[in-house]
């Protein structure tokens, strides 16, 4: 079945509040298409033709650092969109995004969208959403950098899969380890000890976490 840009929009964290006619307008930019695991949606650097949402799989932001090797800003989910700062920020993209799974991502065309947000009403609402974006990446950096790392790697599941005690992903140990800020070696031991606790398991893409309340997660990890 055909994806629906509007009911796309309706689900994304940007765009939902607005009023089902302005979705519906803004619909009419978009498009919706496939993407591959491990797919390069845009490089760092590439002229930046549009923002968009990930409606299917996850997406990996990766930038590179002075050494020249990409780091993870973040993995993006489904309902969130991404790349907007090319709207009226800079020309070009800043960081890479590759697909972690397979799945969909819908595009919205710069031009056209500029068009829209000179109306006020419009222009307002995203204006809200992206500060609300700013204040959540303020927010992660000094978690990152005072949360241990079991905790950093309970909030991580939470915010992608909720507190579904079974899940399944495509995504990688490796990224997961990026996204919280430690190697894949010291998740790949945390991982045996929740697992030896009985406290989380996962194995080919199949998280499994029959864990107490948040309250009670920790056990005094160690780096």
């Amino acid at each position: 079945m055909k994806a629906d840009p509007a009911a796309i929009l309706a689900q994304t964290h940007f765009f939902r509040e607005l009023s089902e006619a302005a979705r519906r307008r803004l619909a009419e930019l978009c498009s919706v298409r496939s993407m591959a695991r491990g797919e390069v949606l845009f490089r760092e650097g590439d002229a930046g033709e549009g923002m968009y949402v990930c409606n299917r799989g996850r997406v990996r932001l990766l930038k590179r650092g002075p050494d020249g090797r990409p780091t993870l800003l973040r993995m993006i989910r489904p309902g969130e969109a991404f790349a907007e700062v090319v709207l009226f920020e800079q020309p070009r993209y800043p960081v890479t995004a590759v697909a972690a799974e397979a799945g969909s991502v819908m595009w919205i065309p710069r031009r056209e969208m500029r068009a829209l947000l000179r109306e006020e009403p419009f222009r307002d609402e995203f204006v809200a959403m992206l500060l609300r974006k700013l204040r959540y990446l303020a927010e992660r950096a000094p978690w990152l950098s005072g949360a241990d790392v079991e905790e950093r790697l309970w909030r991580f599941l939470d915010e992608q899969f909720g507190d579904a005690p079974r899940v399944t992903t495509g995504l990688r140990k490796r990224d997961v380890a990026e996204a919280i800020g430690v190697t894949p070696e010291t998740l790949s031991r945390l991982l045996a000890r929740l697992e030896a606790h009985r406290r989380l398991r996962w194995r080919a893409g199949l998280i499994e976490r029959p864990a107490p309340p948040r309250a009670c997660r920790r056990t005094g990890s160690r780096r």
